[in-house]
């Protein structure tokens, strides 16, 4: 089980939740140039929606590469 101030996942990430998380992954990136702070909320990068953004991704079966590919604007075969 993961930390108590981590956001909970859905138990089956919809295509709904991906949408979602690649936006949260987007809106949360981090600030230029250090990326020590997240550029929407200044929490400390990476944020809790960046970090749930990225497990929602992650459970779906999503790459690093696969991820930055969609927030590039690029497709990506989702099962």
């Amino acid at each position: 089980m993961g930390s108590v101030d981590e956001l909970p996942l859905p138990p089956h990430v919809t295509m709904e939740d991906v949408v979602l998380a690649l936006r949260a992954v987007t809106v949360h990136a981090p600030e230029q140039p250090d990326g020590a702070r997240c550029r929407k909320d200044e929490a400390a990068h990476s944020c809790r929606l960046h970090r749930w953004g990225r497990r929602v991704l992650e459970q779906r079966g999503l790459t690093d590469e696969q991820v930055q590919t969609l927030i590039a604007g690029g497709t990506v075969a989702l099962r």
